[in-house]
């Protein structure tokens, strides 16, 4: 059988476009987001420009980018009116990725190029904090601000800061308020950098941080399964092939004026520019990404592997819809947010989406005190109750902090999402006496006292440690499903 050409541009045609964009990260995410906006933006001809992405983490996924000309498909899959959709489209919006670590002056040089006008990232929650002993003279600088600020201010100085040669920054973290947050850390670098009042002032006047919220699952890979097939019908072999589900939202807080300047937003309709983003990143963050979170470590012990599985489990399933509609939803200050839940889980049960539950563990504890600690807290105080699956979602965290599943994953040679907090969870772990209640409830008690760790009092929200206390014992006791079975029947007879 002869073999598949490679995706590149000698494959397909695609038309170069002058580089205006520059992207922190290199991930699935963005490949199926940001870059695929760009690249829908071209085909409309509203928008003539491509995405320099930079890679930061030391993977060979810029190498890969660049062995197929930044080409790669995107299958687009899902539900739409009871019927199955499945969209192929070759992205082209990117023209090439640079490594940051190899090859830090090519970042540098995008910063002096006139054309850029839009900075675009995704690092993670954990990406968008100030790392103290970061350096303005490392190559790279550690810390993604770190990077930023040096590129900014390479700009600036390139243009004698000119304040007609700033740039749009669209960070797409899921944190609240992530511009906000980003421009003080950078805020925070140039003074710790001395890089001087005028420097300073350029960023005030010519850099616009904006809020943003994302709304779009990228699993990343398509199944493994399904890429003879894919190859087969496309005519070539795409090591970049990912898939993503049909919904996207993409919500920039901005004035009137912002849609124009950004370009590729002229148009598209799942692209909002609005004064107030909170409503939708609540409803998002709290509904989308928290029932992720609550629900992932729930599906993880009891044997599932992917979100589909979780929400399509008898038990798993019952849990998750009466967590959303009975704990989550109530504790929201959101429109529509009972409409928006059930769109919420019938995107879960996309039958095309492969999106695995361990990838969802990544940074999971940092996730937990983002999109889920809210919830809880917000539930008790508008309700005067605990909520009960919330606290079981809680402590089966905790359960999996054990690191049973962890281990098992390191032993068969398998890869194991990083989450930095979660290591101080699993320290605490390693001094539980596994046969004592008192001991398993002391420790529930000592993580939930950790204000730093979550944000919130939660030993203060009443009846919550409890709670988690009792559902932990059971769960180590017996298992994450009989002691879901408890818990299932308890709350039916509330």
């Amino acid at each position: 059988m002869r073999a598949l050409p490679r995706l590149s541009r000698g494959v397909v045609a695609a038309l170069p476009h002058p580089e205006r964009i520059v992207q922190f990260g290199t991930g699935a995410f963005l490949r199926g987001f940001v870059e695929y906006f760009v690249d829908q933006a071209n085909r409309r001809g509203v928008f003539s420009g491509s995405i320099v992405a930079v890679a930061s983490t030391g993977t060979t996924r810029d190498a890969q980018l660049n062995e197929q000309d930044g080409l790669y498909t995107l299958v687009i899959q899902g539900i739409d009116g009871a019927k199955a959709r499945e969209e192929r489209t070759i992205v082209s919006a990117l023209s090439r990725a640079v490594s940051a670590r190899e090859n830090w002056e090519a970042v540098l040089a995008l910063a002096r190029n006139p054309v850029i006008e839009t900075v675009v990232s995704n690092t993670t929650e954990v990406g968008i904090v100030l790392d103290e002993s970061d350096a303005f003279d490392a190559s790279p600088p550690r810390s993604f601000p770190g990077k930023l600020t040096r590129f900014l201010f390479e700009r600036a100085r390139e243009f004698n800061y000119d304040v007609h040669r700033g740039v749009t920054v669209l960070p797409c973290e899921l944190i609240e308020d992530n511009g906000d947050v980003l421009r003080r850390v950078v805020e925070q670098l140039a003074r710790r950098w001395q890089l001087g009042t005028r420097f300073e002032r350029w960023l005030d006047e010519s850099v616009t941080f904006c809020n943003t919220l994302v709304d779009r699952i990228v699993p990343g890979a398509v199944d493994p399964a399904e890429v003879p097939r894919f190859e087969r019908e496309l005519g070539y072999r795409d090591d970049l092939l990912i898939a993503s589900e049909t919904y996207a939202l993409f919500a920039i807080e901005g004035n009137d004026g912002l849609r124009e300047r950004l370009g590729f937003a002229i148009g598209e309709p799942r692209i909002v520019v609005a004064s107030d983003i909170r409503p939708y990143r609540e409803r998002k963050v709290r509904l989308l990404n928290g029932t992720h979170t609550a629900s992932v470590s729930v599906a993880l012990l009891a044997g599932l592997e992917t979100v589909r599985d979780a929400v399509s489990d008898e038990r798993v399933g019952r849990f998750i819809r009466r967590m959303v509609f009975e704990e989550i939803v109530p504790s929201l200050d959101a429109p529509n947010a009972d409409a928006f839940a059930a769109e919420v889980l019938e995107r879960f049960a996309n039958p095309y989406i492969q999106h695995s539950l361990i990838d969802i563990t990544l940074y999971g504890t940092t996730k937990m005190r983002v999109r889920v600690v809210p919830s809880i807290v917000d539930f008790t105080a508008r309700t005067g109750r605990v909520p009960s699956s919330l606290a079981f979602g809680f402590a089966a965290y905790l359960a999996f902090m054990r690191g049973e599943i962890r281990q098992a994953r390191l032993d068969a040679g398998l890869a194991v999402p990083d989450d930095l907090d979660g290591d101080r969870v699993r320290a605490v772990w390693k001094h539980v006496e596994p046969s004592s209640d008192e001991s398993i409830a002391d420790f529930a008690r000592g993580i939930c006292d950790d204000r730093a760790l979550w944000g919130a009092e939660l030993a203060d929200v009443p009846g919550f440690v409890d709670a988690v206390s009792e559902h932990l014992l059971r769960i180590v006791r017996q298992g994450v499903v009989a002691a879901l079975d408890v818990h299932l029947t308890e709350t039916a007879l509330t």
